[in-house]
């Protein structure tokens, strides 16, 4: 029997350029690349050079503080370059990729024979821990830790994002493997939440607890489900893994191989095909957006609120499946905010009128329409945001680093998406994310 959550606070931002359900499967990626700056606060070491041959599957580097958390290869072929920048630090392992994938056999499990420990161990040794993702902090997990609970938000409601019931279409299998093995590292419950009125192949596993959430964005992001279903307190953890991961995690089990194959939409104005395609995380924005796109175009990996904006030669995101494209806005409107506006999205009346039209889809650049300046109090933040919070006081306790009212205020129950929303309708245009994730650090380096 499932659980409905119903959000009421929030904001849908209804963009052009949804991607058909269409999957495309595009030429082999040449070059591919890992890169440490998509797993927060890893220190890497490095456990192979260049000119070595590897498998999919087996380890680049692993994580200084832990040892046992292993960050693998997402193609077999040949370590071709070792990135690094300022102190050596390493920004990118770029493997030349074989025609031929190989991978590291890891064997074959049976989720429902085996014990925590068990599963612990298959997971670090094969990879897939640094799918698991601890809050507080929105960090990746540490193994020594046993979790109150286990979240899983099969509901995305970012703008444009890729429809799970689509994706996950077909590996009913996979999940159930994967949820069955995490169902062995917690004495809580695995929490999953789909839509309301959704068909997701998560909706038939067995072992969880399903969760039915209707609402606008954020009510997809799992942080507004761990806060409705089950709050963090201090000194409490909770572990969060997402859908494409736990396909990850089922075909390990199921085959032994590691293959981080993802079904990634690409979203926004600027396609000329809004489609899905296939491809493995890690491979060159060129080769995924390649002769689809429009001029004068901004590529973002991830969602327009909080995914990264990126260059034709850079990589996609470990963790993203989504990649989106809206117009560079880097032109200036004559008379600005002084004249109406019907073409743009917001939450106030003040001459705007997207409230007119709740369903309209909008076609945005990247322009700010505004400038840094000091927080202006307007009470905006609060009607977008669901979590029984103040976001206002507690981004002001991060920039001030006050460690005892960013407690009180409720640091443990957020991370830097939840606040991706109010970044947007901030008059002030401030970085609210980045705020956030200071803060989180700050948390992390004095309380731990």
């Amino acid at each position: 029997m499932s659980k409905d959550i119903r959000i009421k606070k929030g904001l849908d931002i209804r963009l052009v350029g949804e991607a058909d359900k269409v999957t495309a499967k595009l030429p082999s990626t040449s070059v591919y690349a890992l890169k440490p700056a998509d797993f927060h606060k890893i220190k890497p070491k490095l456990l192979v050079k260049e000119g070595a041959e590897v498998k999919a599957g087996e380890a680049l580097f692993h994580s200084k503080q832990f040892e046992s958390i292993m960050f693998p290869s997402p193609v077999s072929g040949e370590v071709i370059e070792i990135v690094r920048g300022a102190k050596r630090k390493i920004l990118e392992v770029k493997i030349l990729a074989d025609k031929q994938q190989q991978y590291q056999d890891f064997g074959k499990k049976n989720a429902n024979s085996l014990t925590a420990d068990e599963v612990k161990t298959h997971l670090l040794a094969s990879g897939c821990w640094p799918f698991i993702k601890r809050r507080p902090y929105d960090v990746i997990a540490n193994p020594e830790e046993t979790p109150k609970a286990i979240f899983i938000s099969a509901y995305a409601s970012a703008p444009l994002a890729a429809d799970y019931d689509y994706t996950l279409k077909g590996k009913e299998a996979e999940l159930q493997a994967a949820v069955t093995a995490l169902t062995k590292l917690t004495e809580g419950k695995v929490h999953v939440s789909i839509g309301k009125n959704s068909n997701s192949p998560l909706a038939n596993v067995s072992g969880v607890e399903i969760h039915k959430v209707s609402g606008p964005h954020p009510s997809g992001n799992v942080g507004t489900q761990i806060a409705k279903i089950d709050p963090i307190n201090k000194g409490e953890v909770v572990w969060v893994v997402t859908p494409q991961d736990l396909v990850v995690i089922g075909e390990l089990l199921l085959t032994g191989n590691f293959n981080i194959k993802r079904t990634v939409a690409l979203t926004g104005s600027q396609f000329i095909k809004n489609q899905y395609v296939e491809v493995i995380a890690g491979a060159i924005i060129s080769d995924i957006v390649s002769e689809n796109l429009d001029s004068h175009t901004r590529i973002i990996s991830g969602n327009v609120l909080s995914g990264k904006q990126v260059s034709q030669e850079e990589y996609l995101g470990y963790y993203d499946n989504q990649v989106t494209a809206i117009k560079e806005g880097d032109d200036y409107e004559l008379f600005g905010w002084t004249v109406p506006v019907f073409n743009k999205i917001s939450n106030t009346r003040a001459l705007t009128f997207s409230w007119l039209s709740p369903k309209k889809k909008y076609d945005l650049d990247t322009n700010t329409n505004g400038e840094h300046r000091a927080f202006v109090l307007t009470g905006n933040y609060e009607e977008v945001f669901p979590l029984d919070i103040y976001p206002m006081q507690i981004l002001k306790a991060c920039l001030y680093k006050d460690l005892d009212e960013m407690e009180a205020l409720g640091m443990y129950e957020v991370a830097p998406e939840d606040f991706a929303l109010t970044e947007f309708v901030c008059v002030s245009k401030q970085p609210h994310q980045q705020i956030i994730r200071a803060g989180l650090d700050l948390m992390i380096e004095e309380i731990g």
